[in-house]
């Protein structure tokens, strides 16, 4: 098993925007496929499935992680965690069982200022005032404890994130066996 990678933060951070053009500069690095019961807005590749799908799933071990969050379950199967170096949109929820199940496993916190992350969510037009401070709210939660993060600040253009991305996982990489 490689190094394994999860990248959390605050929706609107962008994560999906820095893993994307981590990827386009590191094609050796996999992107692990999230299960997920909502249907795909084509921001990066799923499988959806129903609850009870996923019940089932989980039921048959299919899983090598699985979370709640927002109300909806999402999972990671066994086989996406093959590959030498991969990465996943997380959740802090699942971070402490990531760190349990993988010995070379490492948390990047991708960061932004509420300023900016107010901008980001009001751009997107998905959520009204009262959801945006919501979220601004729920961005400031701690990680859980024992999870010592790499911080990525993603104040700035999206190359300028990519370029921070990129240097903590060549930084925080352990040498494939």
């Amino acid at each position: 098993m490689g190094q394994v990678f999860a990248i959390v933060g605050p929706s609107g951070a962008g994560k999906d925007t820095l893993i994307e053009g981590l990827l386009a500069q590191r094609p050796d690095i996999h992107r692990a496929r999230r299960t997920i019961t909502r249907p795909s807005d084509g921001t990066e590749e799923l499988e959806s499935v129903t609850p009870d799908h996923f019940a089932a799933l989980l039921a048959e071990g299919a899983f090598a992680l699985h979370w709640q969050a927002h109300g909806l379950c999402y999972g990671i199967r066994h086989s996406e965690f093959l590959a030498d170096t991969v990465i996943f949109n997380g959740s802090r929820k699942a971070l402490t069982q990531s760190a349990n199940r993988f010995p070379n496993f490492q948390t990047i916190l991708v960061t932004v200022s509420p300023k900016v992350l107010a901008a980001r969510l009001a751009a997107r037009g998905r959520e009204d005032e009262t959801e945006i401070e919501a979220r601004l709210k729920r961005a400031q939660l701690d990680l859980p404890e024992g999870i010592a993060p790499i911080e990525v600040r993603n104040d700035g253009t999206p190359q300028e994130g990519i370029r921070a991305l990129v240097a903590a996982i060549e930084h925080h990489s352990v040498p494939a066996s």
